[in-house]
């Protein structure tokens, strides 16, 4: 069987290594499709809570949200069994943060997060039936790629937030211009381009016959990537504003 690759961190190569296959009760597409649109169900409750507050008030939940998720999502890629618990608390905190955020960005762009909310469910169905029809098939040398940009955009991503540190920056990350906005839109397929081999990744889990727990494992990879996705259209949405 081939070695199973994503480039989302939290569904790699190694995820499935040394998990038994069981003989009932084992993972589905459907139960993975089910436990993730209850995650996106909580993330979009917790979201409306910072949504609805005054950026002054938000920005201690969207601290919350960010650094709380970020803990929770290493604690879920380590302890898969856990995902069952971790995945929903995860989907709440990042909903918090997105909330706040999209509320910051709301202000200075009306209209920008419905458009950005359409173009990532947008994106992601057509990604899904351009996947299931077998318009874009998960290739070894299309996963390859998609694992090198992707870890490229994290290193580009990590190199520019220690610059912070010293009073630097990146202009290419965070300029409106013609570069800033290619760079933004190169993200942003990328971004999409790994709902592709989370497709993939989950039919395979499925295939292999392993615990039900890894439905919710799956749901939280695809939500890392969803969330992504969706903070990354409204950066390049942003930007493609403030050239007005």
């Amino acid at each position: 069987m081939s070695q199973l690759r994503s480039g989302n961190p939290a569904l790699g190569a190694s995820t499935f290594d040394g998990i038994p296959r069981s003989m009932s009760d084992t993972m589905t597409i459907s139960g993975t499709v089910n436990k993730t649109g209850l995650a996106l169900l909580i993330l979009i409750a917790a979201a409306s809570f910072t949504w609805s507050m005054e950026p002054e008030a938000a920005y201690p939940w969207i601290a919350v949200g960010v650094i709380g998720g970020a803990v929770l999502a290493l604690v879920t890629v380590f302890k898969q069994t856990w995902a069952p618990v971790t995945t929903p608390v995860y989907a709440a905190l990042e909903g918090l943060a997105l909330g706040g955020i999209s509320s910051l960005f709301e202000v200075r762009y009306p209209g920008i997060v419905s458009q950005a909310v359409f173009l990532t469910f947008g994106t992601l169905g057509a990604l899904l039936m351009a996947y299931r029809s077998g318009l874009i098939q998960a290739t070894e040398n299309f996963k390859l790629g998609v694992v090198a940009a992707t870890g490229g955009i994290g290193l580009l991503y990590l190199a520019s937030f220690v610059m912070g540190f010293f009073g630097m920056s990146i202009p290419l990350i965070h300029s409106s211009g013609t570069w800033g906005i290619l760079f933004s839109g190169f993200v942003v397929v990328i971004a999409a381009l790994n709902l592709v081999l989370d497709f993939d990744f989950i039919e395979q889990g499925a295939e292999r016959g392993v615990p039900r727990y890894m439905e919710w494992y799956g749901a939280f990879g695809l939500l890392v990537t969803l969330v992504w996705l969706y903070l990354e259209i409204l950066r390049l949405l942003a930007k493609l504003q403030d050239r007005r």
